[in-house]
Parts: C-alpha cells; sequence; structure tokens
C-alpha cells in the first residue's frame, strides 16, 4: 500500500498538519488505520516518520484530533523544538512511531517496573536516506532500547528501511555497532542529555541503557498491539485517568469507532492546502555544551 502525506498549512505554525492519504486519496489515521505489519510473513513493519533526521521540530501524531495528523508539539502555547547538544544536531536519525501500537498508561511492565506512556511506540529508522513528515517506510526491526521518562516506560525501537544499502547485513541489534560503530552509544547519549538545555535532569534507562535484542522487541511490539487492539475495540475505554484518545478511524473492521468517508468527522478534514514554511527562531541552532557529555 502506498502512502502520501497531505500537508495543511505552513510548517513551523501552530496550524501546520500533516493527514496521510492512502492510494486512493482517502485520508487514513497513522494511529489506527496504516497496518502495523506490511508483510503477511509479519517480518517488515510499516512506520510512520514524524521527524526527519537533522530537523529539530518535534512534530508527534496529533492522539486528540480526528484522523490523528502528525503537528507540531507546544509547550506554554509555544512550538516546541529539540536542543543541539554537542554534538548532535537535531534528532539524530528518522524518528517516528508504529502505527496500530500504544504503550498502555494503565500497565505496568515487568522489566522496566514503569506504566506505559500514552503513546504509539516510538521508532528510529537509522537508514541513509533522509525522510519526510508523513512518510511511510517499510522497516525492519533490531532492537529497542528503554527510556524511563519522568516515571513512564517510553521504547525506543531500533529499525532499518528494508531498501537501505545496509539493510540485509543488518539483522539483530550486535550487527548495529558491527556495521554502523558508535550509533547505539550516539543513541543512549541523546536521548539521556536532550532535556538538560530546557532545566530538566538527565533522563535514565532500564537495563542500564543496554539495547535489548530483536527477539525482545518484538514482543513488546506485540504487546503494544495488542493493547492497542484492546483500545481501538472498546475492550478498554479510549478515556481514562491521564488520558483521553481519538480512536475514530476507516479501516478496522471490528472497531466500534469505525467511519465511513460521509461521516461529519471525516468531512470535517481539511483540504491539502500546503504554505511555506514559517522562520525559526534563530535560537533553535544554538549548540549546548554539557559538562561531562563526553563521559557518556
Amino acid at each position: 500500500m502506498a502512502y502520501k502525506p497531505r500537508v495543511v498549512g505552513a510548517p513551523n505554525t501552530l496550524e501546520h498538519r500533516v493527514y496521510i492519504e492512502d492510494k486512493d486519496g482517502k485520508v487514513v489515521s497513522p494511529f489506527h488505520d496504516i497496518p502495523l505489519h506490511a508483510n503477511a510473513e509479519k517480518t517488515v513493519f510499516n512506520m510512520v516518520v514524524e521527524i526527519p533526521r537533522w530537523t529539530n521540530a518535534k512534530l508527534e501524531i496529533s492522539k486528540d484530533e480526528d484522523f490523528n495528523p502528525i503537528k507540531q508539539d507546544v509547550k506554554k502555547g509555544k512550538l516546541r523544538y529539540v536542543r543541539n547538544c554537542f554534538p548532535h544536531h537535531g534528532y539524530i536519525w528518522n524518528y517516528g512511531a508504529f502505527p496500530q501500537t500504544w504503550e498502555d498508561p494503565n500497565a505496568i511492565h515487568p522489566d522496566t517496573k514503569a506504566k506505559g506512556d500514552n503513546d504509539p511506540l516510538d521508532v528510529c529508522e537509522i537508514g541513509e536516506n533522509v525522510g519526510y513528515t508523513g512518510q511511510v517506510k517499510q522497516v525492519k526491526v533490531l532492537g529497542t532500547m528503554a527510556l524511563l521518562d519522568e516515571g513512564e516506560t517510553d521504547w525506543k525501537v531500533i529499525v532499518i528501511d528494508v531498501n537501505d544499502p545496509l539493510a540485509s547485513k543488518l539483522n539483530d541489534i550486535e550487527d548495529v555497532e558491527k556495521h554502523m560503530p558508535g550509533l547505539l552509544r550516539a543513541t543512549n547519549e541523546w536521548f539521556r542529555v536532550y532535556k538538560i538545555p530546557d532545566g530538566k535532569p538527565e533522563n535514565n534507562f532500564a537495563f542500564s541503557g543496554e539495547a535489548k535484542n530483536k527477539s525482545y522487541t518484538l514482543d513488546v511490539i506485540t504487546e503494544c498491539h495488542e493493547a492497542w487492539h484492546r483500545l481501538i475495540t472498546k475492550a478498554i475505554p479510549n478515556k481514562g485517568e491521564g488520558y483521553d484518545l481519538t480512536t475514530v478511524n476507516t479501516n478496522v473492521a471490528d472497531s466500534p469507532y469505525k467511519v465511513d468517508t460521509n461521516a461529519a468527522e471525516y468531512k470535517n478534514i481539511p483540504a491539502a492546502a500546503p504554505q511555506e514554511p514559517a522562520e525559526i527562531e534563530p535560537s533553535v541552532d544554538k549548540w549546548f555544551f554539557l559538562s561531562g557529555s563526553s563521559n557518556l
């Protein structure tokens, strides 16, 4: 299945949205409608790119708007940008999410001893090509890290585009260090320090920061896919303590939230209206030199 973005508004503005269209031009939810698996054998996964490598805007799938467009995160009325912590610039991979997954905030993971963060599973795609917001990549899973973010489990799944020149050589997490030396260490450092310039403490990891292997990661993905299925079929409510999720979809056959293209929610989706990006504040380009980061 081929997908393409429907862009509304100017990047770097509060109004900017990126919807996802299928091959027929129908808008689909990147949270609920795009299948997790891209092949019948369930060895290739669909990944939605939210943030292209080397960019700073903190874009994410909206959980509170119908059909879950990608939009820029906002804090205290201001658009959020990740800081540049030397030697990193922006995000150091194509960053995004697995559709049809959910880290359940009601469930405490037995290994991390922390509840889910109420988001789709985060994905770091480490291939050589820079992606674009709204791109749906087909990827193979290599491993995962378990960030503990403000008391919540926040898995960071490491994948590679199946079309990347290195894809045939990367089959499990140990292959990453062999063929891309330093990347896992840099990934650990990036997630540990990226909030420090905003006055927050260093993040921690479960498993002492170790990246878990492919087999373990596939179990995590299955758990989060099953949690999403309970959500989308109303086995558990889409509103609860600390969360309120939009579950409107057009493709999930056994979902009571499924609608057709004649529904009001669908007709309210805006037409494509792309605009040139707005200017970014110069402060976004600032480099932060963190004491002790060379020892991470």
